[in-house]
Order: C-alpha cells, then structure tokens, then sequence
C-alpha cells in the first residue's frame, strides 16, 4: 500500500492538511471539510509527507504516473517526486529528483536492511541486503514497483519529507535510500547535500556538505565514519529546518537519524543498531556542518526504531519533541512473523538538554507519526 498520512497536520491556522493513496484533504477538528482532492494528473501514490509552507502552497510528496525512461520504458515512479500546489489545488512547480539527484547511487541500497524498509516491513528478510550484481540484474530487468533498486520505477530516493525553506525559496527533503538530506532551489540545483561522500558523483560531490566541530575546524573523516562524535543520518525521517534558530546562510536542520546501514554497514549484531535524534547547523555560504545535539545513542538498542518516528523543534516551548516510533519491535527469523508489536518512546528536550523534561512510552501499540497537537489553536480560527 501506499496509503500513509502526512507528517505535521496541524497547519498554522489550526486545521489538519493530510492525504492518503491518491488524495489529499484539510479538515478542521470537528470534521468540517475545508477540501478533499485527487491528486493533480500526472501524479499518484502520495505518501510520507505534505507541507503546509509560508507561501501558503502545499508541498506534496508524491510520484510520477507516467515516467519514460532513458531506455524508452515508461514506469510509474516510486516516492521521487514533490508537487507544488496553490490554494486552490493548481499545480505551480515540481520537482523531479530523478532528473536532480543520481538515481543510480546505489551505495545505502547495497547495506540497507531489507526487512525494514517501509512502507513494506518484511520480517522474513531481516538482515538481508543487496549485491551489486543482484542490483545489476534488477536494473536490467522489467521489474518494477515499490521494491529497492535503482532508477526510475524503483524505490531508489524513498523521500520521506519536505520542507519548504523561504529565505531563499528552496525545499530540503529527506531522503530515506540514499540516507540523504538534501537542499534544492527553485532552478531544480542541488544546494547542499548531508549525508556521507561516498558514492556520489561529479557534480553531486562538490555538494556535500564538510563536517566541522565548534570551533570550525574540519572533522576528521575516513569513508562514512567520523572522529569528535560526528555522524551522519541514516535511513532518516523528517529533515526540518528550524526556522526560529536560523539566520541567513547559517540554519539549523532537526532529523530522526533511525540508524539502519549507519557507516554504510550492517552491523555483526541486530542489537548494535540505535537510532538518533538530531541537529545541525550548517553554514550554506561555508558549505560545513556541525553536530549540534544528539540524543538516543546512549539508549541502545531498546530506543532503536528501524522504520518512521519523528524529530521536531517546538518554538511555544523552545524544545525538541521526538518520538521514536517502532522501538520495541520483535520478530521470528525462522518464521517471519512479528513477535510483538512496537513500544514507542515520546521524549521532549528543552534546547540543547542531554536529558528529556518528559517521556512516555506506548505499549503494543503502531503509530507512523506523533506530533504535539493545540486544541486552542484548532479552536479559535475562523477559516471560510
């Protein structure tokens, strides 16, 4: 399926924005129908993400219906494409990533857990990756869909969110297959890349951005793995900048770093992974990026979620919420068959705090998403 709710439904004026499969809706508390839309043609399978940006437009994450390939094949695309849309559902830009991003990049694809890969959680194939020459045979083949691989038709980009940035109109997206967050302009250029250097190409490479530590000075970095702490996101979710920390070429950048393939490996163990919740900031003029808070290695793998959850910087409270969505989740190799359902942690940091002010933990219980939700602000609009 590809039916999934958005990420931060509640929109500035109170309402809930959301879409599922070929949809997308906004609705006030009480069931009061602002609008209920198909999606625009040319586009299908929404998913993951639809923001209610400061131009007033919707950035919705969608796909391509109808996508000719270099080798003449036409395919429906797989999460790698962002519709812009005005209030009145009229499509204004878009943003093709297979023609922006390398699609061909098959690095993360080649580690990536194959029995976590949402929104398909396999059991039956955890701890199973990719060869080059599987990808290679898959490329080659007429197999396409929501399956991991390269180029269009294949789950290659896997984006998960989108944010609209206005200072300087543009959209950072989280790419959860290349374990990518990426910044990219109204002119369809890559801005700046975060994620690890390796495996990207002429033209990709001089994009990605160069870890720093507090004073500036450069990390020091061998393939994917960094010395002071440092790390890249992993198979993340929900890359936002946060506006209120922000100035100019300097912005800082909120993401659930869930951990799967981090280092570009799978690790000798299962119970070695651990998800992050993390920020940077990051110099756009200098091309750098600092770590500036991290939190959820030091809780293991008991914390580890391996598929969804969520990072976000509340500005009423000057905190970051995060919720970590499928910790807790066990299955039988020899069976295939989950064991238990996931125990989600809520947590909530005041800024910059190494311990949260609040946790909850959920029992037995599945939730792509937690956000914090007004009752006041839903309450006191007066929307025609």
């Amino acid at each position: 399926s590809t039916t999934q709710s958005t990420l931060r439904p509640q929109n500035d004026d109170g309402l809930l924005t959301w879409g599922f499969g070929q949809r997308y809706v906004k609705y006030d508390i009480l069931g009061r129908e602002v609008f209920n839309r198909r999606l625009p043609l040319r586009y299908g399978d929404y998913s993951h993400s639809m923001d209610d940006a400061q131009n007033g437009h919707y950035f919705l994450r969608v796909a391509s219906s109808n996508w000719k390939r270099a080798d003449g094949k036409n395919v429906r695309t797989v999460r790698d494409v962002i519709a812009e849309v005005d209030q009145n559902g009229t499509v204004v830009d878009e943003w093709r990533l297979a023609e922006i991003l390398d699609p061909y990049r098959d690095n993360v694809m080649k580690v990536l857990d194959q029995g976590a890969v949402c929104l398909n959680i396999d059991a039956s194939q955890a701890g199973k990756t990719l060869t080059a020459d599987e990808l290679a045979k898959l490329d080659a083949s007429d197999k396409f869909g929501d399956i991991v691989g390269t180029g269009p038709g294949r789950n290659w980009a896997h984006v998960n969110s989108v944010d609209y940035d206005p200072e300087d109109d543009s959209i950072i997206i989280s790419s959860r297959h290349q374990s990518a967050i990426v910044k990219i302009g109204r002119d369809k250029k890559v801005k700046w890349i975060l994620a690890s250097p390796e495996g990207w190409k002429k033209g990709w490479a001089e994009k990605v951005l160069t870890p720093v530590d507090s004073k500036g000075n450069k990390v020091k970095c061998e393939g994917s793995t960094c010395e002071g702490g440092f790390d890249w996101t992993w198979t993340q979710h929900t890359a936002f900048k946060i506006d209120e920390k922000s100035k100019g070429d300097v912005i800082y950048v909120s993401a659930f770093d869930n951990g799967d393939s981090r280092g570009m490996e799978q690790p000798a163990l299962p119970e070695m992974k651990y998800s992050r919740s993390v920020v940077y900031r990051i110099d756009q003029k200098k091309m750098t990026v600092e770590q500036v808070w991290e939190y959820g290695k030091e809780r293991g793998h008991e914390w580890y979620s391996p598929v969804t959850s969520l990072t976000e910087y509340q500005a009423d409270k000057d905190s970051i919420f995060v919720y970590s969505a499928t910790a807790g989740a066990n299955f039988d190799l020899a069976s295939g068959a989950f064991t238990s359902a996931p125990n989600p942690f809520i947590n909530e940091f005041k800024w910059g705090a190494k311990e949260p002010s609040v946790e909850i933990q959920l029992k037995n219980c599945t939730g792509y998403q937690a956000w914090p939700f007004s009752v006041q602000k839903a309450l006191s609009q007066d929307v025609k």
